[in-house]
């Protein structure tokens, strides 16, 4: 019963810190757009004839802004699917006694 109360508190936090940096990657995507959108604007009204060229970096920098985005998309899939916190408490309960491990004989 305190494995299971141990092992439900950290994926509890987990997911607590996944939704955190899902959350924060979403938000920080959204005003890195909002910005590089309005300055390509900006930039395209005041010289018109370098448009084509603002446009082009306007679309490579938003594909680094997603990249960032989606870097916290992999770290939040690995805590969730391959939580690396939950194996040393195993393993320490085990060292401890607190868990009894079965053999085959």
């Amino acid at each position: 019963m305190e494995l299971a109360l141990l092992i439900a508190n950290i994926q509890q936090s987990t997911v607590l810190a996944v939704a955190i940096i899902l959350s924060s990657g979403a938000i920080g995507t959204a005003i890195g757009f909002g910005m590089l959108g309005g300055k390509f604007l900006e930039g395209a009204a005041r010289q018109p004839e370098v448009a084509g060229m603002l446009q082009t970096r306007m679309f490579l920098v938003a594909g680094l802004l997603d990249a960032v985005s989606m870097i916290g998309v992999g770290l939040a899939l690995f805590f969730i699917f391959a939580n690396p916190f939950i194996g040393p408490v195993e393993s320490s309960l085990q060292d401890n006694g607190a868990i009894q491990t079965e053999h085959a004989e």
